[in-house]
């Protein structure tokens, strides 16, 4: 059963034209009347035409505007690489020691950065990691000897983009107390990467299909896309 605020919202909005996103984050604004400060969201949908599994993208956008989450960061590296980690902000630092507590399923950090030669003990804990989305990968630069530069993404505002088996991608663009402007930039940020990685997968006509923004307690607007992407 719908909550009295929640009928107070627009209905319908599935009729409603699409709109370019710079007039939807105002509307959206207004749907968030919670008391907490609710995230503004976008939903994705790969265009159907696609063959099933053809499209596979994980890949990764460092959002300008950041997030507005504070990411707890752990790093699995050598004894001697301890103290970089600590300086450049990981939250848990260790080597075989925070492998046996991952191991026991001590997965208290919401992002995971090893150092390649680590890999090899990591690798072993797919079945923890893997379900969690958290088994570090070179491609998502979470496998790296530069610490420092992927312990600041992590923490500055680097988001995943991953679809699912259906075609689905979901992810934040901030808060409701984000600026519009912020929320914006962020907003072509992950365009401009989904419209690199169309282009890497060498895929033919239109990547996506549907964009919809929503907040955590709101209703969803169907977005007209910047370009044919």
């Amino acid at each position: 059963m719908s909550s009295k605020r929640f009928k107070k919202l627009s209905e319908k909005t599935s009729i409603i034209s699409a709109n370019v996103i710079e007039k939807l984050i105002p509307t959206i604004k207004k749907n968030c009347t919670t008391k907490f400060d609710e995230s503004i969201d976008l939903s994705l949908q790969i265009n159907h035409k696609q063959k099933k599994g053809e499209v596979n993208l994980r890949t990764i956008v460092n959002m300008p505007s950041g997030t507005g989450k504070k990411i707890k960061v752990a790093v699995v590296c050598e004894e001697s690489k301890h103290n970089e980690a600590k300086d450049a902000g990981a939250d848990v630092v260790g080597g075989d020691d925070l492998i046996e507590k991952i191991k026991d399923g001590n997965l208290n950090f919401d992002k995971l950065i090893s150092v390649p030669s680590m890999m090899i003990k990591l690798s072993k804990l797919g079945k923890i990691l893997g379900p969690k989305g958290l088994m570090p990968n070179p491609k998502l630069g979470s496998v790296t000897n530069n610490l420092k530069k992927s312990i600041t993404d992590a923490k500055s505002g680097q988001v995943e983009i991953k679809n699912d088996k259906d075609g689905n991608i979901g992810l934040s663009l901030g808060k409701k107390s984000f600026s519009d402007d912020m929320l914006i930039k962020n907003f072509n940020a992950v365009f401009e990467i989904l419209e690199k990685e169309k282009g890497n997968n060498t895929i033919k006509g239109n990547l996506i299909k549907n964009a919809f923004l929503t907040s955590t307690m709101g209703v969803s607007y169907k977005i007209k896309l910047p370009k044919n992407i």
